[in-house]
């Protein structure tokens, strides 16, 4: 009893599967066979629920995406599909994009343009012509001069070239305002509505002269003194020329000419009493965030990009359905600006409401996406302004005694020629041109300002609305 009580009991293999047993024999460790499944740990399960929700939060609102624009390319792409005539053109509207305040790179709202609104256009067939403002005020220059040259071919003192005209696809002015009234303006963005607005004023004011800005600088530089010499004893040295002769005697030419013979031929035409029906409108909202204090709603814009899809979307589908109604503005509206920063606070620390002002308000909200920082910018120019003005004199004096041989030039001089007066002078012209414009472009379109109105513009503008509200 005691030897059968000491033999080992024998147990019997533990029964294995049928996927085990096969598994067993193609070499796999039977460490990994019984391994057991267990939960991550504590923080893995953190980690990947996180970057689960993120990952499928952003694959949702792509595939939403992709399906609002497909969506609205279906409703329009039957419009394509019409027949043409082999010279008969499609439908164009003209698409504007002002730079946006603070940015560097001007061509953000035509971005926005390609990528939300473009595909809803192309899918209907409708052709555009882009125009992207490079600086502030730079759409408001373009719009007021394409008005004057159409009032000019409109008053007869312009005509189209004869070379035009023997051009298979010429079609006379009244052709092409048909063609315009049925296409269309875009505008992206709040600062592109001001821009605008600005140069439709101006170009429907303004005479139809044509004024150089150069000429009209150069004019207000010849009465100043900042070039005007300080010391008057001559040198006993014959001067050196600092230029050509040619040049010389080629800008004498072109300055008598401009002071004597200045085209001034429209200047006697009257601004209209009346606009004449201007293309209709569509306005497209669009705002552009800047600074590290916009990088959180930066990093929600990003996840929820779905809703730029249906603003744009909706925007092109108005565009290509083309109901319209007239622009809707209250009677007298003000155009006074209250600086926010500069005002005094009103008695009784209560602010008046602010006067409605229709479709002005557009995007009023974007706005406030602008950098505070950029209300210093006419003081900025203004430093600049007297920084460079304190050091000409001293830079013109070195030109001129370089030009005239009254000293020898030093071993940085020689290594990095000093600018000549011919260039100081380009330069003036090139710095002054640039301060004015920035400061005008910014009175334009900084937050607060309000959008130029002119009552001709009521019965001659229209914006374009979605079929519901007709």
């Amino acid at each position: 009893m005691s030897a059968q009580n000491a033999e080992p009991s024998l147990k019997p293999p533990p029964k294995m599967s049928g996927m085990r047993t096969v598994l067993q024999y193609t070499g796999i460790p039977p460490s990994w066979l019984d391994k057991r499944p267990k939960l991550p740990s504590r923080n893995w399960l953190i980690f990947l629920s996180v970057t689960s929700t993120i990952l499928g939060y952003g694959v949702y609102d792509r595939r939403e995406c992709r399906r609002i624009q497909q969506e609205y390319i279906e409703k329009v792409q039957e419009l394509s599909e019409g027949p043409l005539q082999p010279l008969e053109e499609n439908r164009k509207v003209t698409v504007y994009g002002a730079k946006w305040p603070g940015d560097e790179d001007h061509q953000q709202a035509l971005k926005y343009f390609r990528k939300y609104v473009k595909p809803i256009l192309v899918a209907a067939a409708v052709d555009f012509d882009m125009y992207s403002g490079k600086y502030l005020g730079d759409i408001t220059k373009r719009v007021a001069e394409d008005i004057r040259l159409r009032r000019r071919l409109e008053a007869g003192i312009d005509d189209d070239s004869e070379h035009k005209k023997l051009l298979p696809t010429y079609k006379p002015l009244s052709e092409r305002k048909r063609a315009e009234l049925e296409g269309g303006t875009v505008l992206i963005g709040r600062p592109t509505l001001k821009e605008y607005m600005a140069g439709l004023k101006q170009g429907w004011t303004n005479g139809l002269e044509k004024v150089e800005p150069e000429d009209v600088l150069a004019r207000e530089f010849d009465e100043d003194h900042h070039f005007d010499e300080v010391d008057d004893d001559l040198p006993t040295q014959p001067e050196k020329p600092s230029y050509s002769p040619i040049f010389t005697m080629t800008s004498q030419a072109m300055q008598q000419k401009r002071t004597t013979s200045a085209d001034t031929t429209g200047s006697d035409v009257p601004p209209p009493s009346t606009i004449p029906q201007l293309p209709p409108i569509l306005l497209v909202p669009f705002s552009n965030r800047i600074g590290f204090t916009q990088i959180p709603l930066m990093i929600w814009d990003w996840f929820n990009k779905r809703h730029l899809v249906q603003s744009g979307s909706e925007a092109a589908y108005r565009l290509v359905l083309a109901n319209t109604r007239p622009i809707n503005v209250p009677e007298q509206p003000t155009t006074e600006f209250v600086d926010a920063e500069t005002s005094s606070e009103p008695q009784g620390g209560i602010t008046p409401p602010r006067q409605e002002m229709g479709d002005l308000d557009f995007d009023l909200s974007s706005e406030a996406v602008i950098k505070k920082s950029l209300n210093k910018l006419p003081a900025e120019v203004e430093e600049s302004r007297r920084k460079y003005y304190e050091k000409l004199p001293e830079r013109l004096a070195t030109a001129r005694a370089l030009s005239r041989g009254t000293r020898e030039p030093t071993k940085d001089e020689i290594a990095n020629p000093p600018p000549t007066e011919v260039e100081l002078r380009a330069e003036r012209m090139k710095k002054e041109l640039a301060w004015r414009r920035d400061v005008v472009g910014w009175n334009t379109v900084k937050p607060g300002a309000p959008v130029t109105w002119d009552e001709r513009f009521r019965e001659a503008i229209r914006i374009f609305i979605d079929p519901s509200e007709q």
